[in-house]
């Protein structure tokens, strides 16, 4: 950071030659912050426009920086979630202040959990009003300290570029998580500008009061903006992350030497730079161990794999002797620890220490806990364990139970519902119909945990949930950040009615960015996750009761085209999705308002 700048008393006659220049000048903090981010390879900024913040977006898009504007601000920020988990860079949003900063604090939250470098820059009140009652002031930065892996509010114009550079290095390091930078309305703007504005009187009769409160301001006004211009370094700061000994790669290695019947379960963090998702994949390959995925390792190997194993887990790990959580964390996805065998060996590997040892205070410990990157941990065994080849009755016996949960998630699709259509097999003919190329974003509950039995990622980082947080909402988001990482792809929105709504204005965006995007609505008039358990349990729906609205008809009046299946055309369903991919490659949004019934799918799962 600058160091801080001697302020001279002066009177406002009396300008030095810096300040006439820094009068003159017509540059703004917005063009540092544009300048900053073209260093870093930002390709996308999603805001929802404001006073505040409108030099930084106007800057951007001078530089080439392509600026989305959404129909709400949590929207920007899922956005740039996917944009930093597709990409391996940093998701940028930008939103204006106190509401507008205020709106994305779920979605910020959500990628604090999720593991995702996302750079959230908020406008604020004046340097010199803040607490003073200014429009949409209040304490930002306490709201978002809890959340970021750091926080700043830039009082000075020539802070703005080693804030902003620490920010992202920062955001990318160690485990990843979004930063909060805040930008006072008044290092944004031209010097000029803000002179008038801060209430200066320099023509006319002064009195001596307006002369001591145009000394205060004037003095103030030159420290903001003093050294503003100098010419500073852009050049983006190195990222670092833990890496392992080369003891306990070797431990691992021998681990695994020893093991019979061994297992992976891969997470979200083992998709993170500065392994190639490509080169982790070729060595899980290598290893032939069998591999659980989930969350964003969802797809690491393909839409079929002879290694990978997407049903009966429970089972599994109940027999394994030994398992290597890769970026997999024991919390409630695995009934936080208490689904190992007690004689079982695990092998713990993340990035970050709390996740390391979650709940190992209680139910389980590692027998190896492993402080380092994923791929770099798992590249590295591999290459350790030339000649090894995993047990082939193990591998046959797992791939043999997947095969007939499979086989029972088919035949369920055959059941005939009470109302509307079944939704297992609408998922069937689905997968049937995603390309090679599909990215799948997962937002509902019941629909899209059934979906997430039946549909196949086709590789990596074609798969998009919240992640542990649960948040529903990320749909529109993250389909508009996959899409613009992925323009030759088709992306599909796995949407529940109930989830549908936090997003259903983001058509409106896919229309006039001219990103279109597909969406497959599971619309049983409930919340169903909840009335499943809700019901039996207290004997009341209250509150999970929706209609079977004609949500086709609401994208169509936000420009995309909207489609119906139920009972009515369950003879041409393939007609109707032929129809979808028809106008999506014509360039149009797409809406599939999907009718089922309730089935028995997912009877005993619980939501909570």
């Amino acid at each position: 950071m600058a160091v801080a700048h001697k302020l001279v008393i002066h009177d406002n006659d009396d300008d030095d030659d810096d300040n006439e220049v820094e009068e003159k000048s017509k540059k703004h903090g917005g063009e540092l912050v544009a300048e900053v981010l073209q260093a870093h390879n930002v390709k996308h900024v999603f805001t929802l426009v404001g006073g505040h913040i409108s030099p930084i977006l106007v800057a951007c898009e001078k530089l080439g920086i392509k600026v989305i504007d959404t129909r709400h601000e949590v929207t920007t920020v899922f956005a740039a979630d996917a944009v930093a988990r597709m990409s391996g860079t940093v998701g940028v949003a930008a939103v204006t202040a106190g509401p507008g900063v205020t709106n994305t604090v779920t979605a910020v939250k959500n990628a604090q959990m999720a593991e995702s470098p996302v750079l959230l820059i908020g406008g604020a009140a004046a340097t010199l009003l803040k607490g003073r009652g200014a429009l949409q002031d209040i304490d930002q930065m306490s709201l978002f300290k809890p959340l970021c892996k750091f926080c700043s509010s830039v009082t000075h114009v020539r802070d703005i570029v080693p804030t902003l550079k620490k920010a992202l290095q920062i955001a990318q390091s160690g485990t990843p998580g979004p930063v909060f930078v805040e930008f006072p309305i008044d290092v944004l703007y031209p010097y000029e500008m803000v002179k008038r504005e801060i209430g200066m009187k320099d023509k006319g009769p002064i009195g001596l009061g307006q002369r001591i409160v145009n000394w205060y301001l004037n003095n103030h006004l030159n420290n903001l903006f003093a050294g503003a211009w100098e010419k500073r370094d852009l050049t983006p700061l190195p990222v670092t992350c833990p890496q392992a000994t080369s003891s306990q790669v070797q431990k691992c290695i021998q681990l695994i030497s020893r093991s019979k019947k061994p297992v992976i379960l891969v997470g979200s963090q083992a998709t993170l730079p500065p392994v190639p998702v490509e080169d982790l994949r070729k060595a899980l390959e290598t290893l032939g161990i069998p591999c659980f995925l989930g969350g964003m390792s969802r797809g690491l190997l393909g839409k079929h794999s002879s290694i990978q194993v997407r049903q009966k887990r429970r089972e599994a790990l109940k027999d394994a002797d030994l398992v290597i959580l890769a970026g997999a964390v024991c919390d409630f996805r695995l009934g936080y620890g208490r689904v190992f065998s007690k004689k079982c060996k695990i092998v713990a590997v993340n990035r970050d220490k709390l996740q390391l040892y979650k709940n190992s205070d209680m139910f389980w410990k590692p027998t190896l806990p492993v402080l380092s990157d994923i791929g770099s941990f798992m590249t590295s065994v591999v290459r350790g364990l030339s000649g090894y080849k995993c047990d082939p009755d193990w591998v046959k016996l797992l791939r043999e139970r997947d095969e007939e949960k499979e086989k029972a998630n088919m035949a369920k699709g055959a059941e005939v519902t009470d109302v509307h259509l079944n939704p297992v097999k609408v998922l069937n003919v689905v997968e049937d119909y995603l390309s090679d190329n599909a990215i799948l974003v997962a937002d509902g509950g019941d629909f899209v945990a059934t979906a997430a039995y039946i549909l196949r990622p086709r590789g990596p980082l074609m798969w998009l949930d919240p992640g542990a947080f649960g948040t529903l909402g990320v749909g529109g988001g993250f389909a508009l950040g996959a899409k613009l990482c992925r323009p030759e792809s088709d992306v599909w929105i796995i949407y529940g009615d109930g989830s549908l709504g936090f997003s259903i204005a983001e058509f409106d965006t896919y229309t006039r960015h001219k990103t279109p995007v597909l969406a497959l609505v599971g619309n049983d008039a409930s919340w169903m996750q909840i009335s499943r358990e809700q019901v039996p349990m207290f004997g009341s729906n209250v509150a999970c009761k929706l209609e079977f609205a004609e949500y086709e008809l609401a994208a169509q009046g936000l420009g995309a085209v909207g489609l119906r299946l139920d009972r009515t055309n369950e003879d041409v369903m393939d007609k109707v999705l032929e129809k979808a991919l028809e106008e999506y490659k014509k360039g149009n949004s797409v809406l599939i308002n999907v009718l089922i019934g309730k089935t028995d799918f997912r009877e005993g799962s619980i939501s909570v």
